[in-house]
């Protein structure tokens, strides 16, 4: 049967009444007012097709006009940059970083460029070279097309192409995928810079930040200025990347300056299970992504001391609070709407219940005073370092750097760096209502 629609239903519920006579009718007789009423319609169509080209000449002549303006402006500007061209499709990817993270979404971007047209099939993908087991790391991928070091259950796709040279991996590149320990830029950007195709641009996937003088600076910004101000977007959320690489459904946003640019890499990133939004709030976006990883030491501790499900939810509320509070602290412009996407609340409560950080803090409260992260570290990451360990102390030395009123405003930030490098009693992390 026909969908019935609201209309349909009431009609059915009403009494039947006899239509009304048309108005045309009324007027001018059963005959005359067909003929009138024919008149009348002919009339309006061509009045409304001379308004419809009337407003598209004037829309048209604004538009030029607009451009002109923009143009004019933009060539009389002292601080104009020169004008780069924009990349003509395909798109020829690159990922810098070759890591767990890096080999799942090198599967997620291969899987697109080889079916989407505005992307080359051939995905380069920059990997350190190692050797396993007397082979070559990177012939062992282009063989295999598993990366059995980092990612070794699952299969990338055979247009993903593992580049020891990282200057060839970027040639003529124009779209790069940072994403590796963000330690390690100052010394790659610069093979990376005169190589990339021009008007090249880059995302970060890199959670973490870097403190200069009392302040935050932006990985993305760092990138920036590393490659002659490229146009750096970031991707972050609820992203463990085994869960990606197996094609278990999640979310990511994508923080942009520019709505275009933010376009092409969602179409770069978004598959069926690897649902990607964006929104216009770079830094908001980029420090949802090292913040939430201070406070999942928090919500380890909570673990730690055996505290339940209602203190590790008020901790991970807190800490939503603070991230954001911090944040505006430092950057005009976040938007609070970001910290409900996937990159804020979504990753920070994943890396609560499930991450690194949440584990290795566990642990550190278990073993009780005098414990040191190194040894935790140690035992449980193979000497790896801590994220959030790294963010907690640069966190505590931009707030010290604001003065006591602004470690006030922040009860759990402070409390979760006194915890971790000041000996204070790990339960003691609920100790903030009155603090406040």
């Amino acid at each position: 049967a026909p969908r019935m629609g609201v209309s349909d239903v009431f009609r059915l519920l009403k009494p039947p009444h006899p239509e009304p006579p048309p108005v045309a009718e009324l007027l001018f007789g059963p005959v005359a007012g067909t003929t009138a009423l024919v008149v009348v319609a002919v009339t309006l169509l061509l009045l409304a097709s001379h308004l419809r080209d009337s407003l598209r000449r004037e829309n048209a002549q604004s538009v030029a006009s607009l451009r002109q303006e923009n143009a004019e402006r933009i060539a009389t500007s002292p601080a104009a940059p020169a004008a780069v061209p924009i990349p003509k499709t395909p798109y020829k990817i690159c990922i810098v970083g070759s890591g767990n993270w890096g080999s799942a979404i090198a599967r997620v971007v291969g899987l697109n460029a080889a079916v989407l047209p505005i992307l080359d099939e051939t995905v380069n993908m920059w990997v350190y070279e190692e050797q396993i087991k007397g082979e070559k790391l990177t012939e062992i991928i282009n063989t295999t097309h598993v990366n059995v070091k980092y990612l070794p259950n699952t299969r990338l796709p055979p247009n993903v192409v593992a580049v020891p040279e990282l200057s060839k991996a970027a040639e003529g590149a124009t779209l790069l995928v940072f994403v590796l320990p963000h330690q390690f830029l100052s010394r790659l950007c610069p093979q990376i810079m005169p190589v990339v195709a021009p008007g090249c641009r880059a995302i970060s996937l890199i959670k973490g930040v870097e403190f200069e003088a009392g302040a935050p600076r932006l990985i993305s910004s760092i990138i920036s200025s590393h490659l002659g101000g490229m146009d750096v977007a970031v991707l972050m959320g609820a992203n463990f990347a085994n869960e990606v690489a197996q094609d278990e459904f999640c979310e990511a946003t994508i923080g942009c300056a520019d709505a275009a640019t933010g376009q092409t890499w969602q179409e770069c990133f978004h598959r069926p299970s690897f649902n990607v939004s964006i929104v216009r709030d770079v830094a908001g976006v980029e420090l949802c992504g090292a913040l939430k990883n201070v406070v999942a030491l928090g919500a380890g501790f909570c673990d730690g001391v055996g505290f339940g499900a209602n203190t590790k939810a008020a901790i991970v509320r807190l800490g939503l609070r603070e991230m954001h509070q911090f944040s505006a602290l430092f950057f005009a412009g976040v938007d609070a709407e970001t910290f409900f996407e996937s990159c804020g609340m979504a990753d920070l409560i994943t890396t609560c219940y499930g991450g690194r950080n949440r584990k290795c803090a566990e642990a550190f409260a278990r073993l009780g005073r005098g414990a040191q992260w190194e040894a935790v570290e140690a035992e449980l990451l193979n000497s790896q370092k801590l994220q959030g360990t790294l963010t907690c102390q640069d966190v505590h030395a931009c707030l010290v750097a604001k003065g006591p009123d602004a470690q006030a405003r922040f009860p759990l930030l402070e409390a979760i760096y006194a915890i971790s490098f000041e000996e204070r009693d790990p339960a003691t992390i609920v100790q903030l209502t009155g603090d406040r």
